[in-house]
């Protein structure tokens, strides 16, 4: 790209940005975080070669998901400097469990600004340089939490390695904070979320497990809140990986933060505790988000054995007895999150099973075996979803109460991140590109 044609195209991608007007996809799952779009032309089919508008090469490494604002698309990405085989075997040699584990050299961990429009990069900030991360498990990245765009400001976290606000109008370093640091053990995965003037993030290690949250225009410290309830004393057992939800209950803005063996209710404007419900059994490195459906959330607790904790969010206290409606261990993601419609809850097994359950009773309505390993969580859109392996391959299907697949669909690369959307083009990242996907007008009618 020439320089005068940069500059023209970061003037016409920065310019004129409406404080929160023209935000589409603000956060991990959309709008609501509950991975809906309103979108009513999304595509059903596509393929390299089909619906695609265009595909954009990303450096680095990353499973963050884009948010998108206007004409600017933001996500994260982590450049790494590979370590040598000597170097790499004495790295892991001394782990204590180094199963499943990756190491690495120094890290660039970067904010990634792209045209909408265009699918052309516009910036690429560096925001933290570590010169020895920890390790991370072979199927994370260093860059897995997805950003957070309120207004004129978008937020990027990074785990351990630190938080950082960056003015969208000017892509200017507003602020950063790196003063919480807790061992992942397998990198970092909870992203932030935003209540008015609040960034709130998880932080659940192996040595500490607490939430907290930021003025999101100085990144001060505003509350930080430990969790009380009982462990596994085994560290390895205590971390987690899961991004909060807040609802707005009438009394108060509600967390819904999910950690390791308990789901608490914080108030999201001071942090005390309202509630807290144990899982019935071991669960920790917790990653699904929780989904909302009237008066009850709902828990995927990962490993162990993933367990559907079904649990209403009006209580106080130690809840564990009173409030739980519903426990089911069919099948249950450890990574991808569920949706619920209407009175059904749709989720995918890590493994390819994908079941709908009455949201209400936890009963079956239908499962099917659709295949292939699952990260990325799924999305709904007009009586459509939309599930995304790992492999590339994604199947859609009907909002319907038996299994009706409209069709199966196929990029080039892995896929770890969940999609976005805006407008009426489907965004995907794999491991190596990022694509705009909608259809076109000379495709002819979609199924």
């Amino acid at each position: 790209m020439t320089a005068i044609k940069s500059i023209i195209l970061l003037f016409s991608v920065l310019g004129g940005v409406a404080a929160g007007a023209d935000i589409e996809w603000p956060q991990f799952r959309g709008p609501g975080g509950q991975g809906h779009t309103s979108a009513k032309r999304l595509p059903v089919t596509w393929s390299e070669s089909e619906n695609v508008s265009w595909k954009s090469a990303i450096p680095g490494e990353g499973h963050s998901s884009p948010v998108i604002a206007g004409s600017q698309i933001w996500l994260t990405t982590a450049i790494i400097r590979p370590l040598s085989a000597e170097e790499e075997q004495k790295r892991l040699s001394s782990l204590k469990n180094p199963d499943g584990l990756k190491v690495a050299g120094a890290l660039s961990l970067q904010a990634i600004l792209l045209n909408r429009e265009t699918g052309e990069m516009v910036q690429q900030i560096t925001l933290f340089e570590v010169s020895e991360p920890e390790p991370k498990h072979a199927l994370n990245s260093y860059a897995s939490p997805t950003p957070v765009i309120a207004e004129d400001h978008v937020y990027f976290h990074f785990g351990t390695y630190g938080t950082a606000c960056v003015n969208r109008s000017t892509a200017a370093v507003v602020w950063k904070n790196s003063e919480f640091h807790i061992d992942h053990q397998n990198g970092p995965g909870s992203s932030p979320v935003i209540w008015e003037d609040r960034l709130i993030i998880h932080f659940d290690g192996t040595n500490e497990q607490f939430i907290a949250a930021f003025d999101r225009f100085t990144g001060k410290v505003l509350w930080k809140t430990d969790r009380t309830g009982e462990m596994d004393p085994t560290p390895e057992l205590q971390k987690a990986y899961c991004t909060p939800l807040i609802i707005e209950t009438g009394d108060r803005p509600l967390i819904i933060s999910p950690a390791a063996n308990w789901v608490y209710g914080y108030d999201a404007r001071d942090g005390k505790e309202i509630w807290k419900a144990h899982y019935g059994q071991l669960g920790f490195s917790t990653v699904p988000r929780p989904v909302v459906h009237g008066d009850t959330v709902y828990i995927a607790t990962s490993y162990m054995q993933s367990r559907l904790v079904a649990v209403r969010w009006n209580g106080e206290g130690d809840v564990t007895k009173t409030h739980v409606s519903w426990t089911s261990d069919k099948q249950i993601p450890k990574k991808p999150s569920m949706l619920v419609m209407r009175d059904r809850l749709y989720y995918v097994s890590d493994s390819g099973i994908l079941r709908c359950v009455n949201a209400k009773t936890g009963e079956d309505v239908w499962f099917e075996r659709i295949g292939g390993d699952y990260s990325a969580s799924p999305l709904a859109a007009d009586g459509r979803l939309y599930f995304f392996s790992q492999t590339g391959i994604s199947t859609v299907l009907a909002d319907s109460d038996q299994y009706q697949e409209l069709s199966r669909n196929t990029l080039a690369g892995e896929i770890m991140a969940s999609p976005a959307v805006a407008g009426d083009a489907l965004f995907l990242r794999t491991g190596s590109h990022l694509y705009r996907i909608e259809k076109k007008s000379s495709t002819g009618s979609q199924p």
